[in-house]
This record gives C-alpha cells, structure tokens and sequence, in this order.
C-alpha cells in the first residue's frame, strides 16, 4: 500500500507541510504545492479514522505554518520586543491554531467519505473539505488567509487563469481536484490515467483562460513613483530619530518626481496634523501625492488612512484601513495584558467606514488598501467598478528579512487578477511594486533598500466574474457537497445501522 511504503507518521505529514512552503514566493515551485496535497489526501483516504485524519491534517498544519509564517516571532521578539522564550510560545501557539483548519478538513473528510461509493466520489469532497477549511481560516476571528493554498499559483502557472473567474480560494479548489484525482484514482493504469486526464483538461482550462482579458485599459498612462524609504521599524517611533523620516522621503520625492507620488503606511510617524505645513506642501509640489499616516477621527481615536495630497480646504480626501490586525492594530477583548509585553506603538486604530469610495487622483479612481488588507479580495471588490486602479500601502518592516515579503507580494498578485486591475505597492522596506492587471510584476525595487520605483501604469475598466460573484458561490459548495454527502449517509443509517467512514 502506498502508506504503508512511506510510512504516513505524523512527523512525515508535518515535514511534507514545511516543504510546501517552497511552492509560494520567492521560490514558487508551483508543482509543490499540488504533490504535497496528493500525498496528504493519500494520507487521509487510508486513515483507519476520522481522529487520526485529523491527526494528520493537524501535523501536516502545523509544519506549513511553521515554515510559512515564522515571521510572526521576528515581528513580536526582534520589532516587537517580546522575550525571546514568550515569542517563541506565542508564534508556536498561533501556528497550532492556523493547523486546525486542515485538520478540521481532514476529520471531515474521513468522517463523511462514504466507503460503500466508488474512489472516484471521494474527488469532490475532499477537495469541497479543503475549501471549506480555507474559507473558514480566512473569516473566523477576522480572518487570517495567509497561505491559502490558491495563491502559490501566480503566472505563469496556467490555474492562475481560473483567478478572474472564483478568486484565489476557487484557484485552491481546482487544485484540490487535482491532487484528488491522483490520490484517489482507481489502482491500475485506467486510474491513473484517467487521473493524468481530468488534470491536463484542468490545466489546458487554466491556461485558455488565462488568455482572456476581463477588462480593459481606459484613460491615458499615468507616470508613478513609489517611495520606499526603508526606515529601521526599532528607529522609527523614536521622537528623536523623527528627522530621518522626513528628510528621507522628502529627498525620495523631490528626486523622482512624477504625477503621482505613493508614499508607504505610517510613512511619517505623526498624526497628519503634526505633520509642518511646509513638507506637506514638498511632498505634494506641483503634482499629486498619496501619503500613509494615522489621522485623529475627531471622537478621541484615530484611524491608519491614506491621504491624498494637497489637502483640500474642506476634509481631507483619505481612505481610513477597515480591517485591522488584531494585536498590532487593535486590542482584542481581554488581552490588555499582551501589550505589556511588546513594544507596538499606536496599537488601537479605529476601523474606517465600509462604504468608502475610491478616491479621485491624478486621473485616476485609486481603491486604497492598506497593508493585509490585500490578503481580503473580496473586500476589495466594493470599490469595483468605479474603481481603475488599486495601491496598497504597506510597512512590512514589522516582518525583517523573511519570507513575508515576497508572500506579500504574490498574495498582492492575485488581487490584480482577481480585479482586473493593475496594482501598485509602496512599502517601508519592501517589496515595493507595479503588478500588471494579468498578475505579471511590471517591476520591483530590492527589499531593504532606500529608493523610488517610476513605472507607467494606464487604469483600467470592466468587471471580471469574481468580481461579480465574489465568493459566494464557493461557500456554497464548500458548504452544499458535504451536507449533501451526510445527509445520504444519515438517510441510510436509518435504515441500516452504521457510522461514517
């Protein structure tokens, strides 16, 4: 039996778990990512129960996340300032946490699969498993989409051509079918190659799909700059280090001038009313600019926006961040305590409003995201149609020299497929970007280095389908597939006594 030969221990599911890493950015093995799922979905298919597929699933977690986001331990102990031992605890902590959702697919799975049905039924139900987990992980407790599998398929792998259509949790999804396929298909070379099959249509899908353009360019291009002024986050907040932030990005500015200029988050460490009137005025000059600084909300708190510059007489144009980082942004309920032990400056922002509109700049309807926020699409998509352009303004110092930065940016990626709309990135440290509207890097700066990426970029118009439908067709069938699944299994345990799986 194909477990018994690779013995599926747990420690084989969280080493596969970690290597899967190395299917995102920057080392993009896009094949990775699907044999790792093969091999997983092997594993459950043969667990001898629901628990140990659980078991499993947890492993494999924890190994993914472990290797993927251990940037959470250089935010909180190096930028953070939390003992070292308490970082280590906490990023392990979250990691188990994040490792419940393949687990939770898992045990579903095995529970649900109806032994008595041909391994071909098996297809769409773990592959509906595997979605449902993920959609799951990107909402609950606000939600923390990081890794979803979908997004280790950026170009030129042909599945990103199925992002305009369901977004980057369908692109997961379609490759669940296929590591399906292969792990469940009948014994004999019938099964496999109808398996070979079914992914060769897939991906030949992926790939006509992908020649498709869901919108179009509108209006003239646009000459950009995008400061990054690589600011050490441990100097940054110091009141007496204020000058390199200024100097720095007023230097950037009046060096690269261009119709539009984007200055990452928290570019400035002040309030905007801090801010002397004069460098407002350099930053601006005699053209437009979008500036990342935290704005007083007028009732007491105060809010991360990005501003546009000049400033109007009346309010200023801004967009004001709705989903904040708990923890970094904001304090959940009851965990006061955990500022005591990290050094986070301005950590209880106030959500903005969720009807925001894009704001008008240098001929264009710019749809501001700030920092993560780009790991929500659908939550972008409230500014479509209006919207011809999307920027994200980020300082993923808090992240050091990880794989965050080039995971920010792959994530970013599917937006602009998801959209149909070029993206710009402007970042303290990095990855400072243009993203063409087909998902292509049009350029980027180098991490942790001080300059200004000058890219021409034109707007553009037109909805794609995921920009129609958002996910909502994907919770339905994540959700319809294995209701459907138990409810014949509870009809026939009616009738004759057993239990799933």
């Amino acid at each position: 039996m194909f477990a018994s030969r690779l013995l599926p221990t747990p420690f084989l599911a969280l080493l596969l778990g970690a290597l899967t890493v190395a299917g995102f950015a920057p080392f993009e093995l896009h094949a990775l990512p699907l044999i790792s799922l093969i091999v997983l979905f092997r594993f459950w298919g043969e667990a001898a129960d629901a628990r140990r597929a659980a078991g499993l699933g947890f492993a494999w977690g924890l190994g993914f996340f472990l290797a993927g986001v251990s940037w959470v331990y250089v935010s909180l102990h190096d930028v953070g300032g939390m003992a070292a031992p308490l970082a280590l605890i906490a990023t392990v902590l979250f990691c188990a946490y994040l490792a419940l959702f393949p687990a939770f697919a898992g045990g579903l799975f095995r529970w649900l699969r109806p032994r008595r049905e041909g391994p071909w039924s098996a297809v769409p139900l773990v592959a509906a498993c595997w979605l449902l987990a993920e959609l799951m992980r990107g909402h609950l407790l606000t939600g923390f989409p990081w890794l979803a599998i979908g997004y280790s398929q950026t170009p030129p792998s042909p599945l990103s051509g199925f992002a305009p259509l369901i977004g980057s949790y369908g692109v997961g999804f379609v490759l669940a079918l296929i590591a399906g396929a292969f792990a469940f298909a009948p014994a004999g070379w019938r099964g496999k190659a109808a398996a070979l099959v079914f992914a060769t249509l897939i991906v030949t899908a992926g790939a006509l799909l992908g020649r498709i353009a869901w919108s179009e360019p509108v209006g003239e291009p646009l000459r950009v700059s995008l400061l990054q002024g690589n600011v050490p986050q441990g100097i940054k907040w110091d009141p007496k280090r204020l000058s390199l932030s200024l100097d720095t990005y007023l230097r950037l500015a009046e060096a690269h001038p261009a119709p539009l200029i984007v200055l990452p988050e928290t570019a400035l460490p002040l309030f905007l009313d801090q801010v002397p009137a004069d460098v407002l005025a350099r930053l601006a000059g005699q053209r437009e600019a979008l500036l990342g600084i935290a704005v007083r909300d007028g009732r007491g708190g105060y809010v991360n926006a990005g501003v546009a510059l000049p400033l109007q007489d009346a309010s200023p144009r801004l967009y004001a961040k709705r989903h904040l980082v708990p923890f970094g942004e904001f304090i959940p309920p009851g965990f006061d305590w955990f500022f005591a032990l990290v050094r986070i400056p301005m950590s209880d922002f106030t959500p903005g409003s969720q009807d925001q509109r894009p704001i008008a700049l240098a001929g264009q309807r710019v749809a501001v995201n700030i920092c993560y926020e780009d790991l929500f699409g659908e939550e972008l998509l409230a500014a479509l149609p209006e919207a011809s352009l999307l920027i994200n303004l980020s300082n993923t110092a808090w992240f050091g020299r990880s794989l965050a930065q080039a995971q920010h940016l792959q994530a970013a990626r599917l937006r602009a497929l998801e959209t149909g709309r070029p993206m710009l990135r402007a970042t303290n440290t990095g990855m400072t970007a243009a993203i063409a509207a087909d998902g292509r890097i049009i350029d980027v700066l180098p991490a942790f280095t001080a300059g200004a990426l000058q890219v021409e970029v034109r707007g553009h118009q037109g909805l794609t389908p995921y920009a129609r439908w958002a996910n909502v067709p994907l919770w339905l069938l994540a959700l319809a597939l294995p209701c459907s699944v138990a409810a014949r299994l509870w009809r026939r345990c009616r009738i004759t006594p057993c239990r799933p799986g």
